[in-house]
């Protein structure tokens, strides 16, 4: 799996988001993108990110920072998630995780000693000339705000 770090060039994408609609990264030329990757939409970790991600979102709005979260669900559960939790911004849709390992946010995980292929937890700031900013790989459900809010001083 290959990462991405500070100065390189954001893999474009084009995905479905939570109502159906083509959501692109050139959609967001000349503004800054906090894009997360999260495993599955309604669990504990995504909804404290998720939820984390929509309470700061008028503070990133202020800063001229829009956010997009991506996950492999089905465009309907992300739109289940998004009306529950009212989180305000889109869910983009990777169902065959094109996205996600070109973000190097898709690798092989292990629980209860099992070996699996999943998403990694991970956030990147891109800026508006589509150059990553900051990139966290495994991060914390809780730190994904505070890392952006770092870099932005």
């Amino acid at each position: 799996m290959s990462t991405l770090s500070v100065g390189d060039k954001a893999p474009v994408f084009k995905l479905a988001n939570q109502d159906g609609e083509t959501v692109s990264l050139s959609a967001y030329k000349g503004k800054k993108l906090l894009i997360y990757f999260y495993p599955k939409a309604n669990t504990p970790g995504c909804t404290t990110q998720s939820c984390a991600v929509s309470d700061a979102l008028p503070d990133l709005l202020e800063s001229g920072v829009a956010a997009i979260g991506i996950s492999p669900d089905k465009p309907a559960a992300q739109k289940k998630f998004d009306d529950k939790y009212s989180l305000g911004f889109p869910l983009l849709c990777d169902m065959e995780h094109r996205v996600a390992e070109a973000y190097g946010a898709w690798g092989e995980k292990s629980m209860y000693g099992k070996k699996y292929m999943g998403i990694i937890r991970s956030a990147f700031l891109v800026d508006e000339k589509g150059k990553v900013r900051g990139a966290w790989y495994k991060v914390s459900p809780k730190d994904t705000v505070p890392n952006v809010q770092k870099v932005l001083g």
